[in-house]
């Protein structure tokens, strides 16, 4: 498994995974081939009786800055390439154990979305969650276009979707993207010490408990692929091609 994504089981905490992205030089920047390492972790935490509770988890200051446009750019050409982003979305949809994030900086994108799929949520108070989808001619993905109304009213998801505009920790707190704020060096902890309280409960009560929270799961991969139709015929777009074409000029 690529050392951008690694595994972790703590000892002081029996049954909880922690899914951890590792490419803090690019601020944790996902590829395509990250995307099919974090959907074959939870696939193989889901199948383990040993797991009863995952946490996703980047680096001090940033727990990711999104799709790593570079890599990403490649799916308008070959969408076939888009496999490993479809089985990521769809793992966190179907998955069926305590899901946990903890969150420090930087979250950006799908760094934003994919917490919509958590149970609880930790960030720090320096934490700012962005996701500017329009801004680079997408749309919303990660079943985010359903859950972020659902979760946040439609006039916070529309300030977050559609017109980009970031949230502070506590702003995300209150519109309930996210669970609690936390100084920075207490974060993680708290996500692990939540998920360990998680593994410890009765586990079809839990289970049964957590599907009825989430309601139809079919319907939300549903909207994903919709989104994802959409996300990949904006990315082949003109417009698309200005805008990369833009931000690629100014790197260089």
């Amino acid at each position: 498994m690529t050392d951008h994504i690694l595994i972790e089981r703590p000892e002081a905490h029996p049954g909880v995974t922690v899914i951890r992205m590792n490419r803090l030089d690019k601020k944790n920047a996902i590829t395509r081939d990250m995307y099919g390492q974090m959907a074959l972790a939870l696939a193989e935490a889901d199948a383990d009786d040993a797991i009863r509770a995952v946490v996703l988890s980047g680096g001090p200051g940033c727990f990711s800055s999104g799709n790593d446009l570079a890599d990403f750019i490649q799916i308008a050409a070959v969408e076939s390439e888009a496999k490993n982003v479809i089985a990521f979305l769809h793992e966190l949809a179907r998955f069926t154990k305590p899901l946990l994030s903890a969150v420090d900086g930087i979250a950006i994108g799908v760094g934003v979305t994919m917490h919509m799929h958590c149970d609880l949520t930790f960030a720090s108070t320096r934490t700012v969650f962005k996701t500017p989808f329009t801004d680079l001619a997408v749309v919303p993905e990660a079943g985010s276009s359903l859950l972020g109304p659902r979760i946040m009213g439609h006039q916070r998801a529309f300030a977050m979707l559609a017109m980009g505009e970031g949230f502070s920790a506590e702003e995300a707190r209150e519109a309930g993207l996210i669970w609690k704020v936390l100084p920075e060096d207490e974060v993680e902890g708290a996500a692990l010490a939540a998920a360990s309280r998680l593994a410890a409960k009765p586990r079809d009560s839990l289970t049964i408990s957590r599907r009825l929270l989430k309601g139809d799961v079919d319907a939300l991969r549903d909207h994903m692929d919709e989104e994802m139709k959409h996300f990949l015929a904006q990315l082949r777009s003109k417009e698309a091609a200005a805008v990369y074409a833009g931000f690629f000029a100014k790197k260089g």
